[in-house]
């Protein structure tokens, strides 16, 4: 079992989770080749991401990557930055730009 982290992103937690739910329980391979492909905001952090959580699992020993499972996901919901833009007769409008705390972790699956 090996943990990636990423954490404040710059990705809505909800953006964030749709990606999440596509990559959940499924082999490190196929969870790369779909991220790859994946016209999404948030795909090429995931990816690194995913890619990070493979190399901690190989760092830590005996592990065969190709039996790695994504086993765990979960998108946390991190600082929100408070932004202002104008509007018309000297009024503003609040722009919250959210951010995301993602955690990853593979594990090694069934042969």
């Amino acid at each position: 079992m090996a943990i990636a982290r990423l954490n404040n992103t710059r990705l809505t937690p909800r953006k964030a989770r749709i990606i999440a739910n596509l990559i959940r329980e499924q082999r490190v391979t196929a969870a790369i080749n779909n991220l790859r492909f994946l016209h999404k905001a948030g795909a090429k952090q995931f990816f690194k991401l995913l890619v990070s959580a493979v190399a901690n699992a190989e760092d830590r020993g005996d592990v065969n990557v190709d039996n790695l499972v994504v086993s765990k996901v979960t998108v946390d919901q991190g600082p929100t930055l408070k932004r202002w833009r104008p509007r018309a007769m000297g009024r503003a409008n609040r722009i919250l730009k959210k951010t995301s705390h993602i955690t990853l972790e593979v594990a090694e699956g069934r042969s």
